[in-house]
């Protein structure tokens, strides 16, 4: 599938979604039908996570489907390109995520979601974890970096927690 035909249907999805949230299908198995299932499948995307992006956006006002669309796409990269298509069959515990004070560097937060980057990448998110959750969102903001912005960084550099963190200082301007 070319990716702009993805992107298409991705919007579609996401707009018979909102249209479900707003008529009252509020939890994954109601608001989705078969096909988009399976669309979402093949682009390395859960309807739990769709779900969580739209269920935010209509309860929160954000994250805006142009910032979804993004975090999906490194998603679908990844998915596609090192995966080759295929899951990892795993999927991680709440419990083994730092916890939600624990710092790097005095910044709290960072260790959580560095963790949670690594697993959206590969597709290990338990049902109950969101990535671009409100308080994702709130450390996103403080450090000038977007959810896709962040997940790309955690990408390029997996494994290279120092470099991971003397980036993400760099773009809060705290070095």
């Amino acid at each position: 599938m070319k990716n702009h035909d993805w992107s298409d249907e991705f919007r579609r999805l996401w707009d018979r979604g909102v249209g479900a949230w707003k008529a009252g299908r509020r939890a994954p198995a109601s608001m989705f039908r078969r096909d988009d299932v399976t669309f979402l499948a093949g682009i390395g995307c859960s309807p739990q996570e769709m779900f969580d992006f739209v269920d935010d956006h209509e309860v929160f006002g954000e994250p805006e489907f142009d910032d979804v669309l993004k975090v999906t796409a490194v998603r679908r990269d990844f998915f596609l390109n090192v995966q080759e298509g295929r899951s990892t069959g795993r999927m991680a515990e709440m419990e083994s995520l730092p916890a939600k004070d624990q710092e790097a560097e005095g910044m709290v937060w960072l260790p959580r979601i560095i963790a949670k980057a690594r697993l959206k990448l590969r597709g290990e998110m338990p049902p109950d974890l969101m990535y671009g959750c409100g308080g994702d969102r709130s450390f996103f903001s403080r450090v000038n970096l977007s959810a896709a912005e962040f997940l790309e960084l955690v990408r390029d550099n997996d494994g290279d927690d120092r470099t991971i963190i003397q980036s993400v200082k760099k773009r809060a301007g705290t070095v």
